[in-house]
C-alpha cells in the first residue's frame, strides 16, 4: 500500500466517499417521513402519507423515520458494498499494525532524517533496535525521496553528510552502516539534542 495517512486513505476509500454512510444509503433506498408544524394545532404533525404501505426505519441518533421503498436487489447491492468496505477496513488495520508500521507508524514525509539514540539499551536490545530500523528502511524509506541517519553519541555519527536520494543501493548502504555501529554507553541529553538539531538543519528536511 502507498504511504498515506489514515485521513487521506478515508478520503479515498471511506464510507462517505463511496456513499455508504447510513444517511446516504437511506436517501437512496427510501424517503424521510416528514413532520411539519401546523399553526392551527400549534404542534408538529407527522405526515400520514403512505402509512402502512412501506416498511419503516427509525434512526437511533435523531429519531427520524424513513419509509423504505427500494427493491430487494438494491438492498442486497448495498449489503455487498458494505461487506466489501468492512473487508477493506480490516486490510487497512492489519497493514497499519504489522511490520515496521506498528513501531514507527506510516512515514508521510518525502525527506527524513532518522536520529538514533539507543540510550542505555543492552546489547540484545541494541540488536532489536537495529532490526526494527532495518525493517523501516527496507519497507518504508524505499518509497520516499531522500533520507539520512544520525547517531547521538559523544562524537556525532552521520551515515551521510546530508540527506541522500533513495535507491536500492543507498538503502542497502544505510543498513550495512547501521549494523557496523558499536554498542556504546548512553549519550548525554546534550548530545541527543545536538543530533536532533543537526537533523533539523538539513535543508531538504526543513524545506
Amino acid at each position: 500500500q502507498p504511504l498515506i495517512s489514515s485521513s487521506k486513505w478515508l478520503q479515498l476509500h471511506g464510507l462517505k466517499r463511496n456513499k455508504l454512510t447510513l444517511s446516504q444509503i437511506l436517501s437512496q433506498i427510501g424517503f424521510q417521513h416528514r413532520k411539519d408544524y401546523v399553526t392551527t394545532l400549534g404542534k408538529l404533525v407527522a405526515s400520514r402519507y403512505a402509512d402502512g404501505l412501506f416498511p419503516q426505519y427509525k434512526r437511533a441518533q435523531d429519531g427520524s423515520v424513513y419509509n423504505l421503498t427500494a427493491k430487494k436487489e438494491l438492498i442486497l447491492h448495498f449489503v455487498d458494498c458494505l461487506m466489501g468496505a468492512i473487508e477493506l477496513y480490516k486490510q487497512r488495520m492489519e497493514w497499519l499494525t504489522s511490520e515496521s508500521r506498528q513501531i514507527f507508524g506510516v512515514i508521510q514525509e518525502r525527506c527524513i532524517v532518522i536520529v538514533l539514540d539507543f540510550g542505555t539499551a543492552a546489547p540484545a536490545d541494541f540488536d532489536l533496535c537495529r532490526d526494527a530500523l532495518s525493517m523501516v528502511l527496507v519497507e518504508q524509506v524505499t518509497q520516499i525521496a531522500k533520507f539520512n541517519l544520525i547517531r547521538a553519541a559523544q562524537d556525532l555519527m552521520k551515515w551521510q553528510q546530508k540527506s541522500t536520494l533513495v535507491s536500492e543501493h543507498t538503502v542497502k548502504s544505510a543498513v550495512t552502516w547501521l549494523w557496523k555501529l558499536d554498542h556504546m554507553t548512553a549519550a548525554s541529553h546534550t548530545r541527543s539534542a545536538e543530533a536532533l538539531l543537526e537533523a533539523m538543519s538539513d535543508d531538504a528536511v526543513s524545506s
